[in-house]
C-alpha cells in the first residue's frame, strides 16, 4: 500500500512539473535575490540583454557584483558598448558549478551572445574556461591573448539543464568587445544596405524622402529591415517605377518593422508581423515562418527567404532577402491554374442578388489583375479571421497534448490504486 502512495506521489509531480516547466526562466527575477548582482542585473535589462537570455533555453550567465560593475563602468563606455561587453559574459552553454569542475582535458571554448550577434570578427566572441588544479577556475576572452585573469566566485542559482546563473570575480577583458559602440542614430543603415549586396534598394529609398523619414525615426526605438538583393529589386524597379508617389512610399515602407527583431527572435515569433507602412485599414503586413534554420516572409502575393545578416545589434536589425516580397494591398497574387466556371454560372454573376451569393474565391477570381489598382488586391478582411483561426488550432493542439499526459497519468494512478 505504501508503494502503491509512493507511486501516487510521483506521478501527481510528474503532472506538476509538466506545467512548471512550460514556463521559462526569468532571469532579472533570479538575480533579484541577490542585492550584491543589482547593478548587473540593472544593465541586463537597460541593454534589453535580459529578453534575449529569457528566450534561451541553455545558457549561463557570467554575472559581476558590484564593485566589478562599478570597475567597468568606471571607463564611461555607451550603453551599446556596455552591452557587448556584457553579451561576452551570456555563455550559449550551460555550465553549472558541478560541470565547471568536469570539463573535460579541464578546457572548454564556449560561444558568447557577443558573438552570436555577428559583430565580433573571428574567436573574438568566444570565452576560454579552465579548470585548474585545486578546484580554481579560470575564464578569459580568447582574443585577450589567452589570458585567464577572472575566476568562479560561486554559484547563484541553477535551472539545470536550462539556465545557470555563477558570479566572477571580474570584467572579462576584450578589446573588441570595449571598442566604442556608435548609437543606433549614428548608424548609416543605408551605407551598411549597400555595401553589403542591397545597393539598388537602399538608393531608392534614399530618393524618396518620405520613406527615409520614416526609416529614420524608428532607428532608435527599435527597427527591423529586409532588403532585397540588388538582382531581384533591378528587375523590379520598372513595376515600381509605375507606382503612383504614395504608393511607392507605402511600398519601401513595407520592407520595414517598427521593432527590433533577432534572427533567434524571427525563428520563435511565428505569426503575422505589421510594417512602417501599416496604418489603420491599410494592414501592409505579412506573415514570418521557420522551417528549421530557414525563415520566410510570405505575403498572399508571394515569398521571400532571408538570406543573410548585415547588422543585428539592438535596436537594429537589417537581413537581405532573395526576392521583393510583394504586398497584397499593392499587387494582385497569380491567378491558379483551375478550369473555367461553366457559362451558365458566368452569365448569372452580374445579376444583383444572385451575384451576391457567389463565393469570395469566385469573385476574387473575376477582379482585373491590374497591379497598380488604387484599390486592395484582394480583400483583407479575411486575414485577421484567418490567423486567429491559426492561433486557435495551435493552442487547441498544444492544449490537448498537455491534457492527454495529465490524463495519462491520472489513469496510471487509478489502475495502480
Amino acid at each position: 500500500m505504501m508503494g502503491q502512495r509512493q507511486h501516487v506521489v510521483l506521478l501527481i509531480f510528474s503532472a506538476f512539473l509538466l506545467f512548471q516547466t512550460s514556463d521559462a526562466h526569468n532571469v532579472t527575477r533570479l538575480l533579484a535575490k541577490h542585492p550584491s548582482l543589482s547593478t548587473f542585473n540593472h544593465y541586463l535589462t537597460l541593454t534589453h540583454l535580459a529578453p534575449e537570455i529569457n528566450r534561451r533555453t541553455t545558457i549561463t550567465v557570467l554575472a559581476l557584483d558590484n564593485a566589478a560593475m562599478s570597475s567597468l563602468l568606471d571607463k564611461n563606455p555607451s550603453i551599446y558598448t556596455i552591452k557587448n561587453i556584457l553579451s561576452l559574459h551570456v555563455l550559449l552553454d550551460y555550465f553549472g558549478a558541478k560541470k565547471l569542475h568536469q570539463i573535460r582535458n579541464g578546457t572548454a571554448l564556449a560561444a558568447t551572445m557577443f558573438q552570436a550577434t555577428g559583430v565580433a570578427p573571428g574567436v573574438s566572441g568566444f570565452v576560454n574556461i579552465t579548470d585548474f588544479k585545486g578546484g580554481k577556475v579560470g575564464f578569459g576572452a580568447e582574443d585577450n591573448g589567452g589570458s585567464l585573469n577572472s575566476f568562479f566566485v560561486k554559484s547563484v542559482e541553477e535551472l539545470p539543464y536550462n539556465i545557470s546563473v555563477i558570479q566572477i570575480s571580474k570584467a572579462l577583458p576584450s578589446v573588441v568587445a570595449e571598442a566604442p559602440t556608435p548609437g543606433p542614430s549614428e548608424l548609416n543603415i543605408t551605407g551598411i544596405m549597400s555595401a553589403h549586396g542591397c545597393k539598388v534598394f537602399a538608393d531608392t529609398l534614399l530618393a524618396n524622402p518620405e520613406a527615409m523619414g520614416t526609416y529614420e525615426d524608428n532607428v532608435n526605438g527599435g527597427l527591423t529591415v529586409f532588403c532585397p538583393m540588388d538582382d531581384p529589386f533591378k528587375a523590379f524597379l520598372p513595376k515600381y517605377k509605375n507606382l503612383t508617389a504614395s504608393k511607392k512610399a507605402s511600398f519601401l515602407e513595407f520592407f520595414g518593422v517598427p521593432v527590433y527583431q533577432s534572427l533567434s527572435m524571427l525563428k520563435s515569433n511565428n505569426g503575422l508581423m505589421n510594417t512602417l507602412a501599416t496604418d489603420g485599414a491599410s494592414k501592409f503586413d505579412f506573415t514570418v515562418q521557420n522551417e528549421g534554420e530557414e525563415v520566410t516572409l510570405k505575403t498572399r502575393v508571394n515569398t521571400a527567404k532571408i538570406t543573410g545578416t548585415l547588422i543585428d545589434e539592438q535596436p537594429v536589425a537589417i537581413y537581405t532577402i532573395d526576392k521583393v516580397l510583394l504586398p497584397k494591398e499593392l499587387f494582385k497574387a497569380a491567378l491558379s491554374p483551375a478550369p473555367a466556371p461553366a457559362p451558365e454560372e458566368a452569365a448569372d454573376a452580374p445579376k444583383g442578388s444572385k451575384s451576391k451569393t457567389k463565393s469570395k474565391s469566385k469573385t476574387k477570381s473575376k477582379a482585373a489583375p491590374t497591379p497598380d489598382s488604387d484599390s486592395p488586391a484582394e480583400s483583407p478582411d479575411d486575414d485577421p479571421a484567418d490567423q486567429v483561426a491559426d492561433d486557435d488550432n495551435a493552442a487547441m493542439c498544444f492544449g490537448a497534448e498537455r491534457l492527454a499526459v495529465v490524463g495519462l497519468s491520472f489513469l496510471l494512478v487509478f489502475f495502480l490504486l
